[in-house]
């Protein structure tokens, strides 16, 4: 099985460890088309439904509060959306989120 067109990767900078188990919702023009829960190395590269890119306005949405609650941490941001913008439909698209629990990042991987 082919990994995912858009993918994703969190790591946990206050423990050094992927953060797995946290729920994805991946959307496109607004609408949510896929959802997965990050695995045990803290990554989606497959999702619960296959979907094609489209030139658009597309996010992640990652669903912290809970995962932070299961940790037995507080939560400061109970989700972070990434917003970002597909023109080239034949490039893979990988969105990582680095996370503490009072701030979070992101870039562009490959």
């Amino acid at each position: 099985m082919h990994k995912s067109p858009i993918t994703t990767h969190i790591l946990d900078l206050h423990r050094g460890q992927p953060a797995a188990g946290v729920r994805v919702e991946l959307y496109c023009a607004g609408d949510l088309i896929a959802i997965a829960n990050t695995d045990s190395d803290g990554r989606v590269v497959h999702w619960d439904t296959g979907f094609e890119l489209a030139p658009a306005h597309w996010a992640l949405v990652f669903q912290l509060h809970p995962w932070f609650q299961q940790q037995g941490d507080e939560c400061f941001f109970p989700s972070a959306t990434l917003e970002f913008s597909i023109s080239d439909c034949t490039r893979h698209y990988h969105i990582p989120l680095l996370l503490n629990q009072y701030g979070y990042t992101t870039y562009r991987g490959s």
